[in-house]
Formats: structure tokens, sequence, C-alpha cells
């Protein structure tokens, strides 16, 4: 559960990112956020994930309460989400594999559990026969598909994608919405970032529209009108 109720965000520049928001999603939510550049997405982004905190107004994400979070508490709130972004980010010189056993040797998961859930998580991803290659013997696509391989690793309750099909062909940026979709279809909730109008108009999923800072419209299988 993510709810941010009466959400204000001001800089150190002065400038309101964000102005009153409250949007509530639930657990098996899948999610659209969509705006353009400057909108204030980013920021609900960077909120949620515990990066900067809100300058008013409360903000809740699977149990903890964001404005009296401690520094101890962060790290066990950032492991119930995974968070997937546009440039993938992934190690280059390790391969498909050691990407994913990074990351759960940092919360601490066995060998045992390591050897177990990479084979599930790459079958889940399409990328069974890739674990052995370097992320530059793959396509962007493929590459994507890791980074969220990746984000489910340490099987988070939350997935939240910001711009992740930004670098990606029409092709592929489908094919990633559609495995976004189909791991929501398993129970994870999904917050998919994005400015892509053609690609939201795709799925019937909810829409939540944000503009100068303001949630403006919010509508389940909405439709997207470049940020209207």
């Amino acid at each position: 559960m993510i709810r941010l109720t009466d959400v204000y965000k001001q800089y150190e520049n002065g400038t309101k990112a964000l102005k009153g928001v409250r949007l509530e999603i639930a657990d098996g939510d899948f999610v659209f956020l969509v705006g353009r550049s400057g909108s204030g997405k980013s920021t609900i982004v960077k909120l949620i994930t515990g990066e900067i905190q809100a300058t008013a107004g409360r903000l809740m994400v699977n149990g903890y309460n964001l404005r009296d979070i401690s520094q101890k508490q962060i790290p066990l709130m950032r492991r119930t989400l995974g968070v997937v972004f546009q440039d993938f980010r992934l190690i280059e010189k390790k391969t498909v594999s050691e990407n994913l056993e990074v990351v759960m040797r940092a919360v601490g998961a066995t060998p045992k559990e390591i050897q177990r859930r990479i084979p599930y998580i790459l079958g889940l991803v399409d990328l069974s026969e890739k674990g052995h290659r370097y992320p530059n013997q793959l396509s962007g696509g493929e590459q994507q598909r890791v980074a969220i391989a990746r984000a489910l690793a340490n099987n988070p309750s939350v997935i939240i994608a910001d711009e992740p099909t930004g670098n990606l062909d029409p092709a592929r940026s489908l094919e990633i919405m559609s495995l976004l979709v189909k791991i929501n279809s398993m129970g994870t909730t999904v917050l998919v970032v994005t400015h892509e109008r053609e690609l939201v108009n795709r799925f019937d999923k909810r829409v939540v529209a944000i503009e100068n800072g303001r949630i403006i419209s919010d509508a389940a299988g909405g439709y997207y009108n470049n940020g209207r």
C-alpha cells in the first residue's frame, strides 16, 4: 500500500514540485502515473523511495511512515520496493546472473536462496538462456528485462518503473510493458511512470495524470491524452 495525503514538496531553489497531492495505490494495483516533463512525476518516485522528504503532508509506503522513518528503517522499507530505471543501470563487468546475485547478497540472501531464485526470475523475464551473458552482449530490450529481473530479485511487494521504455523502440516498449502487466497479474503492485501516451492507451489500466504538481485525473482504464 502506498498512500500520499496532502503531500507538498518545495525544493531549496524555491520550486514547488508538488502541491497537495493525494494518491492511494492499493496492494495488487497496476497504475500508470503520467504527465509532461516537470509535472511532478519524478518527485513522487523520489518521495516513495525515500530519496527525498516531503515538505508537508503524510506518506505511507508498505506500512512505513516516511515522515517519521528512521535512517535504520529506510533500507528495510526499500527492500519492499523494486525500482526499474530508463537507463538500465546494470554492472557492465558482471554477467546477467551476477547482476542479480549482487542485489540478493546485499540483503543477506544465502547461496542456496540465490541458486534457487535466479533461474526462476530469469525464466519469468524470458532470459533463461542469457544468464552467462554480459550486458553489452544483449539488446536494449533484453537489458531492460535484466533490470526488471534485478528489481524482482528480492521479491518486493511493489515494482516502480520510472520511464522504463524511454530508450526502446515501440515493439520492445510493448514487450516490456506486457511483462510488467504479467508481473502484476502474479500479485505484485506495479507503478509505471511514463509520458508515452500511445503505449499507455494500449492497456486498460488505471491512469493517474499529474500536471504542475497536482493530480488532475485518476481513472480506472483511463485514457491519457498528453497529460490531460
